[in-house]
């Protein structure tokens, strides 16, 4: 039965074309972030003043392509810059939604089955980190922080639990009040026991969809602060650092430097949005019957 489950909806994935480019998509830039130092023709941090600020596919003397996606105010290699930057992009997005959807999901899920004192200081909690604009509070952690990697990870991490959490705490709510719930207490099960095999399998679905969202809400919000200069430190090559080191060169119409990085940073954040209403369609049964 679960083969013919997944059968089915692989040919539902396969007959939506616009899920198969999303999944393409990402596959490249994972497999970019992963492969960087193989696929990657140059160094992304060596310089050359002489064949700075080059459009792409210019030839050199002896008639040879150097610089395919063209260089940068320094000289530098802006196709191993986006390959590398893809690196970036990928941890900071994944580990980010890893610790905002753990503890997000732990906290809901604690609130809403003890609920009481417990569940309102929680969700209390929430809606004090609602009332501050997201991108403002992490500019001014991480201005008290520091830039870097580490802290980039931990400020838009500790960001999104919210989203979680209220989620989390909504879908305990309604599970707990299942027969199988009533039953798993009668007999004397455990609480932590209930949570782990009864209560979370039954409220995972809606929080994959809403990571897979707010993976692309990750990846936005570091290419904003790395443009800011609050992101990784300038030696790392990110996406948007590359955006920041273009605002003098746009005007001047070198265009590759800006429009390449904001062009991977659109497709990458359009596939996670892509992906994830495909997965909010497959996993709601009220959205499959509706259709």
């Amino acid at each position: 039965m679960r083969t013919g489950r997944a059968s089915r909806r692989w040919s539902r994935l396969w007959r939506a074309k616009f899920p198969i480019a999303a999944i393409l998509v990402l596959l490249m830039v994972a497999g970019a972030a992963a492969f960087a130092p193989q696929l990657a023709p140059r160094d992304p941090n060596r310089q050359s003043i002489i064949a700075r600020l080059q459009p792409p596919l210019t030839p050199n003397r002896q008639g040879r392509i150097d610089f395919v996606l063209g260089s940068d105010g320094l000289g530098r290699d802006i196709a191993s810059r986006l390959i590398y930057g893809a690196r970036v992009s990928v941890v900071v997005g994944l580990a980010a939604v890893l610790i905002g959807g753990v503890l997000g999901t732990v906290l809901g899920v604690l609130a809403g089955y003890v609920g009481g004192v417990t569940g309102s200081v929680i969700m209390r909690a929430a809606d004090i980190q609602l009332a501050f604009p997201f991108i403002l509070l992490a500019i001014m952690v991480l201005v008290v922080l520091g830039p870097g990697l580490a802290n980039l990870i931990l400020v838009l991490g500790v960001g999104q639990w919210v989203t979680y959490a209220r989620i989390a705490r909504a879908q305990t709510l309604g599970v707990s009040e299942k027969e199988y719930v009533e039953a798993a207490r009668a007999i004397g099960a455990r609480h932590g026991r209930i949570l782990r095999h009864t209560v979370l399998p039954n409220i995972v679905a809606p929080l994959i969809v809403v990571a897979s969202f707010n993976l692309a809400g990750v990846i936005l919000s570091e290419a904003a602060l790395s443009f800011l200069g609050l992101g990784v430190p300038p030696t790392v090559p990110s996406w948007g650092g590359m955006l920041a080191e273009s605002r003098d060169q746009l005007l001047a119409g070198r265009w590759w430097m800006a429009v390449l990085p904001g062009l991977a940073i659109a497709l990458t954040a359009l596939s996670c949005n892509v992906l994830g209403d495909w997965l909010r369609d497959e996993l709601d049964p009220r959205l499959k019957e509706a259709g």
